[in-house]
This record gives structure tokens, sequence and C-alpha cells, in this order.
């Protein structure tokens, strides 16, 4: 059997009309399979939702749950964060991508291939992924992009960082 692994998939924000509709702040890339109608989602305090219905609109992803009927029970989640279990060795569905918890512990390499830090989170910005890196206690913000993120090698634990001065370090400052 495979490991499973819990992962966060979004935040719930407002309620969304009279019928137990929610908002849902997506933390996830994997919109459509993580908000799938059949779907069962889980809140820290141990709550399973099973999705009902979610669509996409211009600003927001709205989620129904067969536990939530009214706007009142739909208050009652408000801030709740929500995960879903999965296979740890779920790999997204595209080429190229990677979820937050196959990054998080890689050691980063600078170009030359030197150990200089470790990846202890990701942040999702609206232009690109930024990857939260510990160099020596301070943290580091990367843009997650192939040109200054061209090596991720998982099985190798680790990922390369282009050869781009004052990415992670700031100009004069000691290395």
């Amino acid at each position: 059997m495979a490991e499973l692994v819990e992962t966060t998939v979004g935040v719930v924000g407002r309620p969304h009309g009279i019928r137990g509709e929610v908002v849902v702040v997506v933390r996830t890339d994997e919109v459509a399979r993580r908000f799938a109608s059949g779907a069962v989602l889980r809140t820290a305090d141990g709550r399973r939702f099973t999705v009902t219905s979610s669509r996409q609109t211009p600003s927001r992803l709205v989620v129904g749950f067969e536990q939530v009927s009214d706007r009142n029970a739909a208050e009652q989640l408000r801030g709740a964060e929500l995960f879903a279990v999965v296979p740890a060795d779920e790999m997204p569905s595209g080429a190229e991508e990677y979820f937050d918890r196959q990054l998080i512990g890689l050691r980063v390499l600078d170009a030359a291939g030197h150990d200089v830090g470790e990846v202890v989170g990701v942040e999702h910005g609206p232009a690109q992924d930024l990857l939260v890196v510990d160099v020596a206690g301070a943290q580091r913000l990367v843009p997650f992009v192939h040109a200054l993120v061209p090596v991720v090698d998982l099985s190798a634990g680790h990922l390369q960082l282009a050869d781009v001065g004052g990415l992670l370090f700031d100009p004069g400052e000691d290395t």
C-alpha cells in the first residue's frame, strides 16, 4: 500500500449565496483534481467534507460541500484550512510541475554545485511561485522559473540555481 501524505489545497473564505457554498482561496495547482465532485477534504480539527460542486468564476473558486447546506454553516467554516490525503508518490498533471511537498526540504546548490541552503517553503505569487530558501539562517526568495532554477532532481534531493549574481546574496554581503 502506498504511503499517504496530507497536502494543503485551500482556505475557506466567505460564504457565497444562501445554499452553503463558500469561496475558497486556492493553495494547489491541481484545482480540478482536488475540488472534483466527490473529493473528500478535511480540516485541521478532523472534520471531513465531500465536494458536491466547484466552479471557477473570473476571480474566485466557489465550492459546495455535502455537509454544508446553508449560509450559517458556511460562515462557521470560514478560515478553515482544507487538506487532501494523497499518495506520497503522486505526481502533478503537467510535466515540469512539482507539488510544494516535493520541493520543501530539497538542498539548494549554486551553479558550481556547492550546497548553499535548503528550500523551507513555497509562496504562490501572482506572477510565479517563489521558493523560500534558508541560507545560513536567513530566508531568501527565489523565483521558481526555469531560467533561475534549471535543475530540479527529486531523486537526488536537490535543485540547482543558475549562475545569476545576487540571487541568494546581496552585493557586498559576505558569502
